[in-house]
């Protein structure tokens, strides 16, 4: 059993509290209200993603020598966007969609019209660097597009009946008649693995169209329209070069069906925390710590299946180092931790917590370390 009135290692691997800090900026805060009680411990901050937003940032902060690669691109309501993917030491390229192709680089959602274009101009420009694997982040998505507009870039094309390219977004999967691949990008010789946390297929009522069309503007009349049109692509990418493609597997829905199109291309599904904290090291960083700190904007039935605190909790329930947990919300029990903080619950309401969260990140800190290996512990 640890002492904790000995000096501890501590590992504090938070997700981004999407929306109002980041992941590394989380971090830097509980480490500051944990020191202001227990300055003598030794703080190892990592950073976590899970393929959404951040995960650039993430493996930046962690990798030595990783190198932002700046971009201009076609953002999914086609305007440009000033974004950047990250080369490795290792010949290794992060291309995330969020900063290229995601909901929050445009001013009005379009269900129908926006596309991903951008997220393939990007994948395009790593693979022209010389890049020989690639890690593919795809959460943050703003369109539906089955995964056409990355496509698109990478080479392939799309045409209608009249043999003209279709319109870029789902919109345009409704008259697609024809796909040609032969100036398809090949995939790297290290192989291309999709970061996703997200399981749901292509179609149906668990599909991207169903799940995940209304929070990127979908009336329930659209999301009937932007299922038929990724239903539309699948048949005809099941008769393509592409050969056959499962719209069923898991997580070709994820992106708006971004899975998808990666999965026809030839890259592979990995689940997005594990794999961003097996590059990471957070394993091994685990194992030589004596108690972990993690987290994420809200706490709910989801956040064991993939997301970044189901993943840590159990690397660390693996080898026996107890967990803490600091949230924006805590909307359901958080079995297997030691001890939680909800900044909701500190700040006395979502909104006040959300209107300074750095502060009360650290304020959660203080409170969690304050109370280090007390009877209170679960």
């Amino acid at each position: 059993m640890t002492d904790f009135d000995q000096p501890c290692t501590i590992v504090i691997a938070p997700d981004s509290f999407k929306g109002t800090a980041g992941a590394a900026d989380a971090a830097r805060a509980i480490a500051a209200g944990w020191a202001s009680v227990r300055p003598a411990d030794r703080l190892h901050l990592a950073p976590m993603a899970d393929g959404g937003e951040g995960t650039l940032d993430a493996f930046e902060t962690a990798v030595r020598g990783a190198t932002r690669m700046p971009i201009t691109v076609r953002g999914p309501d086609d305007g440009p966007v000033d974004t950047h993917w990250l080369q490795l030491p290792d010949g290794t390229a992060v291309v995330e969609l969020a900063n290229t192709s995601g909901i929050t680089l445009i001013d009005e959602l379009d269900p129908l019209g926006a596309h991903s274009l951008g997220f393939g101009q990007a994948i395009a420009a790593a693979l022209q660097a010389g890049a020989h694997r690639l890690l593919l982040a795809i959460g943050g998505s703003a369109s539906t597009d089955g995964g056409v507009g990355t496509l698109v870039a990478l080479g392939a094309e799309f045409t209608d009946e009249d043999d003209r390219p279709i319109r870029l977004g789902n919109i345009g999967l409704g008259t697609v008649s024809t796909i040609d691949s032969t100036r398809l990008r090949p995939v790297p010789p290290g192989g291309a693995q999709i970061l996703s946390d997200v399981t749901n297929p292509l179609l149906g009522v668990a599909g991207a169209a169903a799940v995940f069309g209304p929070q990127k503007g979908a009336t329930t009349r659209q999301v009937a329209r932007l299922d038929s049109n990724l239903r539309r692509l699948a048949r005809l990418v099941r008769t393509s070069r592409f050969g056959h493609v499962d719209p069923d597997a898991p997580g070709a829905g994820a992106a708006g069906g971004v899975g998808f199109g990666l999965l026809a291309w030839g890259a592979t599904m990995s689940p997005g925390a594990g794999t961003v904290g097996e590059a990471l090291g957070v394993p091994q960083a685990v194992a030589g710590a004596q108690l972990v700190i993690t987290g994420e904007g809200r706490f709910d039935a989801q956040s064991a299946a993939g997301k970044v605190p189901g993943y840590v909790a159990g690397v660390a329930a693996a080898v026996g180092v107890p967990i803490l947990l600091v949230a924006g919300s805590i909307d359901t029990d958080p079995t297997g931790f030691a001890d939680c903080r909800s900044l909701a619950q500190l700040a006395g309401g979502a909104d006040a917590a959300m209107a300074d969260p750095l502060v009360w990140l650290e304020i959660a800190g203080a409170r969690l370390a304050e109370t280090v290996g007390s009877p209170a512990w679960t």
